[in-house]
């Protein structure tokens, strides 16, 4: 006969709830159910040989949770720390390795572009850090402070001597102000650009359509049928998106873009409307903005600076067209290319919403400040 536990088991309704929960999860730790289980038998009256054999475990284990429970309450279930194995490697060669990570290999005379974990082990013991270490080690290490020297991302580093002046009017714009005064309800802001090279491909047998257990197939090999350009104007607060497609880009194609938005309502007789674009050829200089002036007396060009196109955000619709209505390519020839296009934006503009644009004229400060105290320059771009 077994002995009666002198730990017997009460439950408050909270607790029973709580308990009850966990034993009957589907997501939660086994271990958890298990020591529900447990105090809910304890707490039926049940001794510690019968709950072992209801629950699949020995008779201690029975005893422990039970005990636990009754001198600590819910937190008694829960696992105590652990010292674990003892650390085989200091903290000065775990931040030896992790400055190593953060160097190019060229600094250490190593002919590599970037590091792997398994070169970066190799090269701690060379360098005398440890006298053996593994790959998989020194992963988990970088993994704690997210450093991934095996990864790169391109960039462009500022090189308008204007770049804070110019981007923050765009920015300005977006948030509907200009030169410091809000703009008013008939104000506008557009953003034009040109996307070009867009190819019409026509593939060399017919895809195949997606289906259960396989993704749609389209043909690798494809005939070439000519290349056009679309032109882009969207209206930024009002998500509106206006085009035109022409063979190529340059400045004609371009007026006809503006032509085309400016004599449209509301921007035909609005006060003023903001046109922001890059520095491409078709709209760069001040010969552009008098020629736009000459041409449209209430529209005003606003450029971006040099290499900032990240800050127009036309691209962000242009994106969408690549890849909801260019790719995958296949186009009998330039005529379904343009008439896809010309349909998208009927179908964009029934649905589209204004950008959730945060990027402001504060985080343009923040951003070249940081930039200024990491990358010295003889001329700072954040001008005092």
């Amino acid at each position: 006969m077994s002995r009666r536990s002198p730990f017997g088991v009460q439950l408050c309704g909270t607790d029973r709830t709580i308990l009850e929960e966990r034993a009957s999860s589907r997501t939660a730790p086994h271990s958890q159910v298990v020591r529900a289980r447990i105090v809910l038998l304890a707490a039926e009256g049940d001794q510690n040989v019968d709950i072992a054999a209801q629950v699949g475990v020995c008779v201690d284990v029975a005893s422990r949770w039970r005990k636990r429970f009754c001198q600590e309450g819910l937190a008694g279930l829960e696992d105590r720390p652990r010292s674990g194995r003892p650390r085989i490697f200091g903290s000065e060669v775990v931040a030896g390795v992790k400055a190593l990570a953060c160097e190019p290999p060229e600094d250490r005379g190593v002919p590599l572009s970037r590091w792997s974990s398994m070169e970066l082990a190799a090269q701690a013991v060379t360098e005398g850090l440890v006298e053996a270490i593994s790959s998989s080690t020194v992963r988990r290490w970088l993994h704690a402070d997210a450093i991934k020297p095996w990864r790169y991302r391109s960039w462009i580093f500022p090189r308008d001597p204007d770049f804070a002046a110019k981007a923050a009017r765009v920015l300005d714009l977006y948030a509907r102000v200009f030169d410091g005064i809000p703009l008013g309800a008939d104000d506008y802001v557009i953003s034009a650009d040109e996307k070009s090279q867009l190819q019409a491909l026509a593939r060399c047998h017919p895809g195949r359509p997606p289906g259960p257990g396989h993704l749609r197939q389209v043909e690798f090999e494809y005939k070439r049928g000519g290349t056009l350009a679309y032109m882009g104007a969207y209206d930024v607060h009002n998500a509106r998106l206006i085009g035109t497609v022409a063979e190529k880009t340059g400045i004609v194609p371009f007026m006809q873009l503006v032509e085309r938005v400016m004599t449209l309502e509301p921007y035909a007789s609005a006060r003023r409307v903001y046109w922001v674009v890059d520095n491409g050829s078709s709209h760069n200089g001040q010969r552009s903005i008098d020629r736009m002036a000459a041409a449209w007396p209430t529209a005003r060009l606003v450029h971006l600076p040099v290499h900032a196109s990240w800050l127009n955000q036309i691209e962000i619709v242009f994106s969408v067209i690549q890849r909801k209505v260019v790719k995958p390519a296949d186009f009998a020839d330039l005529a379904g290319l343009a008439d896809r296009l010309g349909r998208f934006e009927g179908r964009y503009n029934e649905t589209a919403r204004p950008f959730d644009w945060r990027f402001t004229s504060r985080d343009l400060v923040a951003m070249l400040e940081r930039l200024d105290s990491h990358l010295p320059r003889a001329e700072p771009l954040l001008a005092a």
